[in-house]
Protein backbone atom coordinates (compact mmCIF):
# COMPACT_ATOMS: atom_id res chain seq x y z
CA UNK A 1 0.00 0.00 0.00
CA UNK A 2 1.44 3.49 -0.53
CA UNK A 3 -0.78 6.35 0.93
CA UNK A 4 -0.67 9.13 -1.78
CA UNK A 5 -2.70 11.88 -0.04
CA UNK A 6 -4.85 12.86 2.56
CA UNK A 7 -8.42 13.50 1.42
CA UNK A 8 -10.20 14.69 4.56
CA UNK A 9 -10.59 14.92 8.62
CA UNK A 10 -13.96 14.21 10.09
CA UNK A 11 -14.96 16.49 13.18
CA UNK A 12 -17.63 15.53 15.34
CA UNK A 13 -19.88 18.85 16.35
CA UNK A 14 -22.79 19.06 18.82
CA UNK A 15 -23.49 22.92 17.52
CA UNK A 16 -23.44 22.92 13.91
CA UNK A 17 -24.27 26.80 13.93
CA UNK A 18 -21.01 27.86 16.29
CA UNK A 19 -18.76 25.48 14.46
CA UNK A 20 -19.51 26.65 11.12
CA UNK A 21 -18.92 30.22 12.54
CA UNK A 22 -15.43 28.86 14.35
CA UNK A 23 -14.84 26.90 11.02
CA UNK A 24 -16.28 29.79 8.41
CA UNK A 25 -15.61 32.75 10.04
CA UNK A 26 -12.98 32.64 12.51
CA UNK A 27 -10.68 30.06 10.00
CA UNK A 28 -11.64 31.81 6.84
CA UNK A 29 -12.40 27.94 5.69
CA UNK A 30 -14.76 27.80 2.44
CA UNK A 31 -17.77 25.56 2.79
CA UNK A 32 -18.40 23.85 0.23
CA UNK A 33 -21.88 21.78 -1.02
CA UNK A 34 -22.24 18.57 -0.10
CA UNK A 35 -25.00 15.98 -0.80
CA UNK A 36 -24.92 13.44 2.24
CA UNK A 37 -28.19 12.88 4.07
CA UNK A 38 -26.96 13.80 8.10
CA UNK A 39 -26.46 16.93 9.65
CA UNK A 40 -22.69 18.22 8.75
CA UNK A 41 -20.76 21.35 7.13
CA UNK A 42 -17.46 20.47 4.46
CA UNK A 43 -14.89 22.95 4.00
CA UNK A 44 -12.07 23.29 2.07
CA UNK A 45 -8.61 23.91 2.32
CA UNK A 46 -6.58 23.36 -1.10
CA UNK A 47 -6.61 19.88 -1.98
CA UNK A 48 -7.92 18.82 1.33
CA UNK A 49 -11.11 18.86 3.07
CA UNK A 50 -12.55 19.33 6.58
CA UNK A 51 -15.72 17.19 7.62
CA UNK A 52 -18.04 18.57 10.45
CA UNK A 53 -20.44 15.82 10.97
CA UNK A 54 -23.05 16.50 13.81
CA UNK A 55 -23.57 14.17 17.27
CA UNK A 56 -25.06 14.15 20.30
CA UNK A 57 -22.17 14.11 22.35
CA UNK A 58 -18.38 14.68 21.41
CA UNK A 59 -15.56 13.27 23.44
CA UNK A 60 -13.16 15.91 24.88
CA UNK A 61 -10.57 14.04 26.85
CA UNK A 62 -7.75 15.94 26.58
CA UNK A 63 -5.50 14.19 28.97
CA UNK A 64 -2.44 15.95 28.74
CA UNK A 65 -2.32 19.26 29.48
CA UNK A 66 -0.42 20.62 26.50
CA UNK A 67 -2.69 20.68 23.89
CA UNK A 68 0.04 19.32 20.79
CA UNK A 69 0.47 16.09 22.59
CA UNK A 70 -3.20 15.22 22.25
CA UNK A 71 -5.54 13.98 18.89
CA UNK A 72 -5.39 18.10 16.92
CA UNK A 73 -5.49 19.34 13.79
CA UNK A 74 -3.04 21.66 12.12
CA UNK A 75 -3.23 24.36 9.20
CA UNK A 76 -0.59 26.75 8.33
CA UNK A 77 -1.24 30.98 8.24
CA UNK A 78 0.46 33.38 7.06
CA UNK A 79 0.74 35.27 9.93
CA UNK A 80 0.25 33.98 13.74
CA UNK A 81 0.13 36.98 15.23
CA UNK A 82 -2.63 37.89 13.19
CA UNK A 83 -4.30 34.64 14.05
CA UNK A 84 -3.86 35.00 17.58
CA UNK A 85 -5.13 37.89 18.12
CA UNK A 86 -8.44 37.27 15.96
CA UNK A 87 -8.53 34.12 18.06
CA UNK A 88 -8.51 36.11 21.36
CA UNK A 89 -10.64 39.02 20.40
CA UNK A 90 -13.10 36.44 19.52
CA UNK A 91 -12.46 34.69 23.15
CA UNK A 92 -11.33 31.17 21.92
CA UNK A 93 -8.38 29.95 24.19
CA UNK A 94 -4.99 30.40 22.95
CA UNK A 95 -1.58 27.96 24.05
CA UNK A 96 1.76 28.85 22.69
CA UNK A 97 3.51 25.87 21.93
CA UNK A 98 5.62 24.51 24.13
CA UNK A 99 8.46 23.67 21.85
CA UNK A 100 9.23 26.81 20.90
CA UNK A 101 8.63 26.84 17.29
CA UNK A 102 5.50 29.60 15.63
CA UNK A 103 2.90 27.54 16.61
CA UNK A 104 -0.05 27.95 18.94
CA UNK A 105 -3.01 25.84 19.68
CA UNK A 106 -6.77 26.80 19.77
CA UNK A 107 -10.41 25.00 20.50
CA UNK A 108 -13.36 24.63 18.59
CA UNK A 109 -16.82 25.32 20.47
CA UNK A 110 -16.46 21.19 21.08
CA UNK A 111 -12.98 21.40 22.38
CA UNK A 112 -11.34 19.38 19.18
CA UNK A 113 -7.81 20.93 18.91
CA UNK A 114 -7.09 23.04 16.54
CA UNK A 115 -2.91 23.99 15.68
CA UNK A 116 -2.01 27.06 13.94
CA UNK A 117 1.54 26.95 12.41
CA UNK A 118 3.56 29.68 10.45
CA UNK A 119 5.95 28.32 8.28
Amino acid sequence: MQIIQSLHTAILVTDLEKSANFYGTVLGLSKIERSLKYAGAWYQVGNYQIHLIVATTVPTDNPDEKSGRNPHIAFSVVDLDVAKQELLQQNYPVQVSASGRAALFTQDPDGNIIELSQQ
